[in-house]
């Protein structure tokens, strides 16, 4: 299946990083990819949400699961863990995909959201995503967090954040099918 590139979001000292058209039936599958996400704030938290009233509110109820992998530069630790701190049970908070980004000029974020048949009407809307950064302490970590947002209304608008600040960077959504 082909992916066709819908929208393009370059943010550069931005709030928010919101996609609030286009996420429709059109789609069963579609994806973010986001690149060069820096965060304005030192240890912010890159979070994402979802929206069923074309970006009016993004507290959608979600459930999810959160663990991470992580290697630091000068070798003195790595861990594959998972973190219960970032999981949401019911929440309709943003949910964190990238936890503690360090805001060095060199340092980014680059990673890929999958939301499912978002505009299905029947069922709850299943995503997952990884992201690769550079951490605060100077290392390598890949998050991955996945869950489903508990609501059979279509999700129709999608928003990304940092927990604190602004941020820049890229982010593509796709849609495939």
């Amino acid at each position: 299946m082909a992916m066709t590139l819908i929208t393009t979001n370059t943010s550069s000292g931005a709030a928010s990083s919101s996609f609030t058209s286009s996420i429709d039936s059109t789609y069963k599958l579609y994806i973010f990819k986001f690149y060069d996400v820096n965060p304005a704030t030192d240890e912010a938290k890159f979070q994402f949400q979802g929206s069923i009233d074309g970006g009016s509110n993004y507290n959608v109820t979600m459930t999810t699961t959160f663990f991470r992998a992580n290697h630091l530069e000068d070798d003195s630790a790595t861990a594959l863990s998972y973190s219960t701190g970032m999981d949401q049970a019911e929440g309709t908070a943003y949910q964190t995909i990238a936890q503690d980004m360090a805001n060095d000029a060199d340092a980014s974020a680059a990673g890929e959201l999958f939301l499912f048949n978002p505009s299905n009407t029947t069922y709850v809307k299943h995503w997952y995503s990884k992201t690769q950064f550079y951490y605060v302490d100077s290392g390598a970590y890949c998050h991955f967090a996945a869950g489903y947002f508990n609501d059979t209304n279509d999700i129709d608008a999608v928003s990304f954040k940092m927990d604190s600040g602004n941020m820049d960077g890229v982010i593509k959504m796709y849609g495939v099918g």
